[in-house]
């Protein structure tokens, strides 16, 4: 890193005074280059978020006509496949005539969609998340351009064929491509395309299920990782607009309808709690069962394309003898959480055999989703778990399907550990409120369970294995709340501009005091800041013993006000290339220290020690012999 000496970089979110007067900059040097402090931060939106909103509400609007494209274009490949006509009206598999012939569907599908990935493009494999995930972390969130139709289409294609996937997913991941597409192709930042494709996102999961506020939950907690309001408002915007693109289509009613609850005893709660624990601890197994399977896969001695193939073939097998496993189910979620999907033998098998199917078909690397089987199975374990409860304990007063709301939402939770998406997306979709508390007490049961037992989750695995760091934590940024007087360095050694360069040569070969810094602020003879020199620059044997030490200075001073933060004070040191920064005092722009970047490392001094150092409770006894 060059120091206040070199050349000047780019100055990005920098700007000059406009003024010179009362300013204890050295005319001769121009103005100073200053670091935008928290005075000129106050305003969280701008012009450039009201345009970043309205793209968003263009994008919602397509991503929400591109949900209603796939499910038909679901139904009309489920309708082709298995009932030889020609029609896009939504209908299961289940009523097939094909008999044995079934088998063949799910694998016919299986080779096109392997086809499609071995010469189209090999992104489109998988449920779409992990890989919008990793577009964000690690390509600024540009995804290629061809995935906007090659994903829908092979999706399409598998559930329409049998897969027992949901739509959502490959909505999601479409609703992302769309929008990273839009991010690159007018002038945008990172961050701008970032909250694009996560916006794009967040509006195709919201055109599939109504589900507007977990939408946003969900793009926060597994696409920005983060929560600023400039993304924030734009993908909130987004999500509605695509909710009410969806009213237009299907109207208001929930994705999963259920006769209404009453309202939980706290027993009954304390009795969901653990039941979201104990789904959270299968939401492990699940995620590891997943991967492990895809390491089979991994193993074969044959070319990637043909791993759907045998996937689909396990599909079709369970399909001709349990035909509810066959697409995609959402029938039966509604079923199970309304406690009507039959005897509980039934939904036991139903469960078991859908993960089985879905778990091998997903691990072969064919596309599509995750959400809905997750919600089957989940609901489904929480279903049985429930009337284990009631008849263990009769008088706790819990519903069998509020157990099985609870489940469905903490195996989501457990599995990607996004919490409040999870119980809130269980919420939205059902429209019971008297179901919220159980929801947020299973989520967070499941949480705790998936994260003490389990380090990644169902979406983040596959990236870290391949290098991938994936934040766990969105906490503020400690610079942004630390103040630059309070990291300064106030002992200040400072230069005469009008000093030959010989005298200060000297001082420093004999070393004394402050002769060991790097950096020295230069000051004419009224304290105006004439620049910063540093030991380099003033031992250059370029220049002459009598050279004044003014005229090596090249380049206007860049300085942070004393008000300002350390992330602007780090910053600026990034954008102009320099180690160091004099600090001015923002009502007497008189210099009042310097900061450097060991003050900046520095200053995470105090954090770690908070986060570190447990400090004696009132109730923690004293050891003998102690200070009083």
């Amino acid at each position: 890193m060059k120091d206040q000496a070199g050349e000047s970089s780019s100055t990005h979110h920098v700007e000059r005074a406009s003024t010179t007067e009362g300013l204890p900059i050295a005319p001769s040097m121009g103005p100073a280059i200053v670091a935008a402090d928290v005075s000129r931060q106050s305003g969280l939106m701008d012009r450039r978020t009201a345009f970043i909103s309205l793209i968003c509400v263009v994008l919602a609007i397509l991503a929400a006509l591109a949900a209603q494209a796939l499910v038909h274009l679901i139904a009309l490949f489920t309708n082709l496949f298995f009932y030889g006509r020609v029609s896009f009206h939504e209908v299961t598999p289940w009523d097939h005539r094909l008999g044995l012939w079934v088998v063949l569907v799910p694998i016919g599908g299986a080779l096109i969609v392997g086809l499609m990935a071995r010469f189209g493009s090999k992104a489109i494999r998988g449920h779409g998340i992990p890989e919008a995930m990793e577009q964000v972390l690690t390509n600024q969130s540009r995804i290629p351009a061809r995935m906007t139709f090659l994903k829908p289409l092979s999706a399409a294609i598998a559930i329409g064929t049998g897969g027992p996937f949901g739509a959502e997913g490959p909505i999601i991941a479409t609703g992302g491509a769309l929008g990273s597409l839009i991010g690159q192709i007018m002038p945008a930042t990172a961050l701008e395309r970032k909250t694009l494709l996560a916006a794009g996102a967040a509006a195709g999961m919201s055109a599939t299920f109504g589900a507007p506020v977990s939408a946003v939950l969900l793009a926060i907690e597994l696409l920005l990782f983060e929560f600023r309001p400039r993304s924030l408002v734009p993908i909130a915007l987004a999500t509605v607009t695509a909710a009410a693109v969806r009213v237009m289509f299907v109207g208001l009613h929930p994705m999963f309808p259920m006769p209404d609850l009453a309202a939980p005893t706290g027993i009954a709660i304390a009795c969901y709690i653990a039941i979201g624990a104990l789904v959270g601890l299968a939401s492990v197994g699940i995620t590891k069962t997943i991967y492990a399977i895809e390491d089979l896969f991994d193993h074969l001695p044959i070319h990637w394309m043909w791993w759907p193939v045998i996937g689909a073939a396990v599909v079709g097998v369970i399909g001709y003898f349990y035909p509810r496993t066959l697409g995609v189910g959402y029938d039966n979620i509604t079923q199970i959480i309304s406690n009507q999907a039959g005897p509980l033998s039934f939904v036991a098998i139903l469960c078991l055999m859908k993960f089985i199917s879905w778990a091998v078909y997903l691990s072969s690397g064919t596309s599509g989703g995750t959400l809905a089987p997750l919600f089957t199975i989940g609901g489904g374990m929480g279903l049985l778990a429930g009337a284990a409860v009631t008849v263990l304990l009769p008088d706790a007063g819990v519903d069998v399907r509020v157990a099985a709301l609870v489940g469905m939402a903490a195996i989501f939770a457990g599995a990607s550990r996004a919490m409040l998406a999870s119980a809130v997306f269980a919420f939205e979709t059902t429209l019971q409120p008297l179901g919220l508390l159980p929801l947020l007490g299973g989520c967070a049961a499941a949480y705790f369970v998936s994260a003490l037992v389990m380090r990644n989750t169902i979406m983040t695995e596959k990236i870290v294995r391949r290098g991938v760091h994936v934040p766990v934590d969105y906490a503020p940024d400690f610079l942004a709340g630390v103040p630059v007087r309070e990291a300064m360095s106030e002992t200040l050694v400072t230069l005469k501009a009008d000093d030959a360069l010989a005298a200060v040569r000297g001082w420093i070969e004999r070393g004394e005091p402050g002769t060991t810094h790097q950096g020295f602020p230069v000051l004419d003879d009224h304290g105006h800041l004439v620049g910063v020199l540093t030991r380099r620059d003033l031992l250059d044997p370029r220049h002459a013993g009598t050279t004044r030490v003014r005229e090596i200075v090249h380049r206007p001073p860049i300085i942070v006000y004393a008000d300002a933060t350390l992330r602007d004070a780090a910053d600026h040191m990034v954008n102009h290339d320099v180690g160091r920064l004099p600090v001015l005092n923002h009502q007497t722009r008189r210099v009042v220290g310097i900061v450097t970047r060991s003050d900046l490392l520095a200053s995470h001094r105090t954090r770690i020690r908070e986060a570190r150092d447990a400090e004696r409770g009132l109730l923690t006894p004293r050891k003998y012999g102690s200070a009083r």
